[in-house]
């Protein structure tokens, strides 16, 4: 059974001295998704992944990775795997193309300088420039290009597009959803949940180490309160809104503004505000952050 995941943990647990990082995450990411992982900062994300790939062995639990526990042959799991780190060491005088170089040396040259060209011109990246001379956001380039470029079965990417503008944001989102129609899975953390929206098809949330809710990104949304601006070409009462069931009326101004808080789906808005003559809406989308606050208010005591 476990062959057939990408990734599975039961009761994963880890400690640094005192703090207790991980308590007991259980996982099961399918073969060809791309699985969301999210979390404030210091809710175990980056743990998971380190023990995922055995760069830190947890103190109890199961891990497969394609299969294969890594902890009894690390280096078949490595093999399989495209890794991005949140905090990718690049040696600061070599050239990106050289860089690159040498992590295919590393993975036993299974790379083409085809592959590579190809997501440089993507990512608009050029491979001559030295590392030392190269912004944040080429840097993290450097990083996607190393993950994707010798076609791994797994992606395991920790906040793939920090440091990125938003139209190379794009298309790292582009490639990863490309990978993903040839095969490979892509697990991703983050903490934006626009990210996730755009390209996650399931996700899960941690928090101070031990997965809290799994759910398709649609729900993620709903999770929240929605806070709505409604404007009305002519005055009305907008009272009769605050007794839908899932809506508050917070604030109202001369019957021409409205100011209501909305819990989860939005059709029995849409249906109150049929009968009302409406001429704009503002939504305010819920943050990750406010996602986090509604949810599990507890404060965080762990560390990555």
């Amino acid at each position: 059974m476990h062959q057939d995941k990408a990734l599975m943990t039961q009761g994963l647990t880890k400690s640094y001295g005192r703090i207790r990082a991980l308590r007991g995450v259980d996982l099961e990411v399918e073969r060809g998704e791309i699985f969301g992982f999210l979390g404030p900062n210091g809710a175990g994300k980056t743990t998971t992944i380190r023990c995922l790939l055995d760069l830190i062995r947890p103190d109890s639990g199961t891990i497969r990775v394609l299969g294969i526990d890594p902890q009894a042959d690390p280096v078949a799991v490595r093999a399989r795997v495209g890794y991005l780190p949140g905090e990718l060491s690049l040696e600061a005088n070599l050239s990106v193309q050289d860089q690159l170089k040498y992590y295919d040396e590393l993975r036993g040259n299974r790379t083409t300088a085809k592959q590579v060209q190809a997501l440089a011109k993507r990512l608009e990246l050029d491979l001559t420039m030295p590392i030392k001379n190269l912004s944040k956001g080429n840097k993290q380039k450097v990083g996607v290009i190393q993950a994707l470029m010798h076609r791994p079965e797994l992606l395991m990417l920790d906040e793939p597009t920090a440091g990125l503008d938003p139209l190379m944001q794009q298309e790292v989102y582009r490639l990863l959803k490309e990978a993903r129609d040839g095969g490979t899975t892509v697990f991703f953390s983050s903490h934006i949940i626009s990210e996730v929206e755009a390209i996650a098809s399931r996700v899960a949330i941690i928090r101070q180490g031990v997965i809290v809710e799994e759910a398709e990104p649609r729900q993620l949304v709903n999770m929240a309160m929605r806070r709505l601006h409604v404007r009305f070409s002519e005055p009305v009462d907008p009272e009769p809104l605050d007794r839908v069931e899932g809506i508050s009326l917070v604030s109202q101004s001369n019957g021409l503004h409205a100011t209501l808080q909305v819990s989860g789906e939005m059709d029995n808005l849409i249906k109150a505000l049929a009968n009302f003559p409406v001429s704009d809406i503002d939504i305010e989308r819920p943050s990750l952050e406010e996602i986090f606050l509604t949810y599990y208010e507890a404060p965080d005591e762990e560390a990555d």
